[in-house]
């Protein structure tokens, strides 16, 4: 892809609006910093913690094992202590360090349930305290690291604070003590999304849990209704447009939702509002076997943590179909499920995950994955992440090669913003049609017009009882003009559990899926090619897969049918 691209003055703008915005947060946070510090000092250290929360997300016994024995394996990088204390090793990467000081392994220690792993986590928290007071080296009081140690401390004290004396007792609530009022000086520093929303719930938590919170709670609520109202769109979506933030969110919000019963108080509205939203939205993205959809960031689904969250459902909901708000649409018929990815990329400082995946689509019929998106490699294979995020890795259409969405990276814009979509498709309009035949979708985007002269359309027709899948991809000249010609690849990335063959002298394709069933695939009589692709998202790291791909020129063909047929209903035509 071309490096260092000059940006559109419209973008341009847009970028400088950005930095004023965030000089003006980094003003307020300074501006109330003094009054945090008069709140801090004003606040009596708790005598006590009255409640602690569940921690639903599932332990694994054996981690807690590695762990005793020395052995740190965190965010795909593993360490060995060597009889030292974990705390005093350096780092192999900041992902590591965070989920080290994040305290989120504590869960696998509790898991365990003996005496020997619930000691050697009193150990390990007994060798933060007495480093605590050290310069902090990497992310230690970073914001988000901050707010996942609290909760798990919080949601780990039982464990952590059986028999524990009391000098052990006042330092750990001491700590607590500095790290709420470490997120209330710093969440408007702190990067827009994840870290903010779980410095929010970080606080409120807290504020629950401490004997003499109700002094912090008001503030934390508000700090939390905020954050909710931003990054919760109305159709239960995130602002981020990654079905993990979904799943993420509901293992922290629930457990939240129990604190307040706990204490006897009401939960507030925009919390419950926030759950009972993600539900259906969560539920949108699920295929058949329990997995995720692989768009904007998405790599490996737990099965068994969607299953939790899900029961906490108070009544099984349905999915959403049509999610304007967040971008996505849902056709499904039979067993056969199509899930299309029809919305902008996210704004750019909620961009760091998203893909350039605008009109791709996965694929399903009942457990067996059909069309795939490659997703997201994760901390295992970081060096594949950038190719996961192009449009090559998607099953959608690209031009010249060339990914639907322009990276930081790509630009002169700051370090800081290298990983961010810094220009995507602006106008995605969406036309959407269920009948008693079937369901249509009838999408378009932009973002090729400003370099090539040609809006993408596609339409995805799923027809009743899901016999067929019917697509069209069309390249339209903007505003009337002639542009010029443009190589072009339609690409249908398969997963590995379907193995292809091409027959009719390479005019069609058979799949044959793990359940016994065969599709028949075909591009109206156009030559395909089979070749090799890369499913990032298999649970035991990236595996080989294989891609449909239809190659054109815009001048030659600019509209292409194509077609995934069940061999018994292609048969019956």
């Amino acid at each position: 892809m071309p490096k260092s691209r000059a940006l559109p003055l419209a973008e341009r703008l847009r970028l400088f609006r950005l930095f004023a915005a965030r000089a003006t947060e980094k003003l307020r946070a300074a501006i109330n910093r003094p009054f945090v510090f008069v709140s801090e000092w004003r606040f009596r250290l708790p005598e006590k913690l009255l409640i602690a929360p569940p921690d639903i997300r599932t332990g694994d016994p054996t981690v807690a094992e590695d762990i005793y024995g020395g052995y740190y394996a965190f965010r795909g990088k593993i360490v060995d202590a060597h009889g030292q204390s974990p705390f005093d090793l350096p780092p192999p990467s900041a992902e590591w360090a965070g989920a080290l000081y994040g305290f989120g392994w504590l869960r696998h220690m509790r898991a365990a349930d003996s005496a020997v792993a619930r000691a050697n986590a009193r150990s390990l928290v007994k060798e933060f305290l007495a480093r605590r007071s050290a310069p902090p080296q990497g992310p230690v009081w970073e914001v988000e690291v901050t707010a996942r140690r609290t909760q798990a401390w919080l949601s780990q004290s039982p464990m952590l604070l059986e028999g524990a004396d009391y000098d052990f007792y006042r330092r750990f609530i001491r700590v607590l003590t500095k790290g709420y009022f470490l997120l209330q000086r710093r969440i408007d520093t702190a990067w827009p999304g994840k870290a903010r929303m779980s410095a929010a719930i970080g606080m409120t938590t807290f504020a629950l849990c401490a004997q003499g919170g109700g002094f912090l709670l008001k503030k934390a609520v508000k700090t939390l209704n905020d954050q909710l109202a931003l990054q919760i769109l109305a159709d239960g979506g995130a602002i981020d447009r990654n079905p993990q933030t979904l799943l993420d969110l509901l293992f922290d919000l629930l457990p939240l939702r129990h604190a307040f019963a706990a204490r006897g108080k009401a939960p507030p509205a925009d919390l419950l509002r926030a759950i009972d939203r993600i539900w259906p939205a969560l539920r949108m993205f699920r295929h058949g076997d329990g997995s995720l959809a692989l768009f904007n960031g998405m790599g490996v689904t737990a099965p068994d943590r969607i299953a939790i969250a899900l029961a906490y459902e108070e009544t099984r909901g349905q999915p959403i179909f049509n999610a304007r708000y967040s971008g996505y649409q849902r056709l499904e018929s039979g067993d056969a499920l199509v899930l299309i990815d029809a919305g902008q990329a996210p704004a750019p400082l909620h961009s760091g995950d998203a893909h350039a995946g605008c009109l791709s689509f996965e694929f399903s019929l009942g457990p067996d994955r059909i069309v795939i998106n490659c997703g997201n490699p994760g901390s295992r294979r970081a060096d594949l992440r950038l190719s996961a995020r192009t449009t090559a890795a998607h099953s959608t259409l690209s031009l010249d090669d060339e990914a639907s969405c322009l990276f930081g990276f790509q630009t002169s814009a700051p370090a800081w913003l290298a990983d961010k979509i810094l220009v995507g498709p602006r106008n995605v309009p969406v036309a959407r049609e269920d009948d008693a035949q079937g369901a249509q979708v009838l999408a378009s985007h932009d973002f090729y017009a400003r370099r090539h002269g040609l809006y993408h359309e596609r339409s995805w027709r799923l027809e009743a009882g899901g016999a067929s899948l019917r697509g069209r991809d069309r390249l339209i000249a903007a505003n009337g003009d002639s542009p010029a010609n443009v190589n072009y690849a339609i690409r249908f990335h398969i997963h590995p559990s379907v193995s292809l063959t091409l027959i009719s002298e390479g005019a069609a394709i058979v799949l044959e899926t793990p359940g016994g069933e065969n599709l028949i695939f075909d591009a109206a009589g156009l030559p395909l090619a089979i070749e090799e692709s890369i499913f990032f998202a298999a649970p035991e790291g990236p595996r080989p897969c294989e891609q449909i791909v239809v190659y054109g020129a815009s001048a030659d063909i600019d509209e292409i049918d194509w077609s995934f047929t069940r061999q018994a209903a292609a048969a019956t035509a």
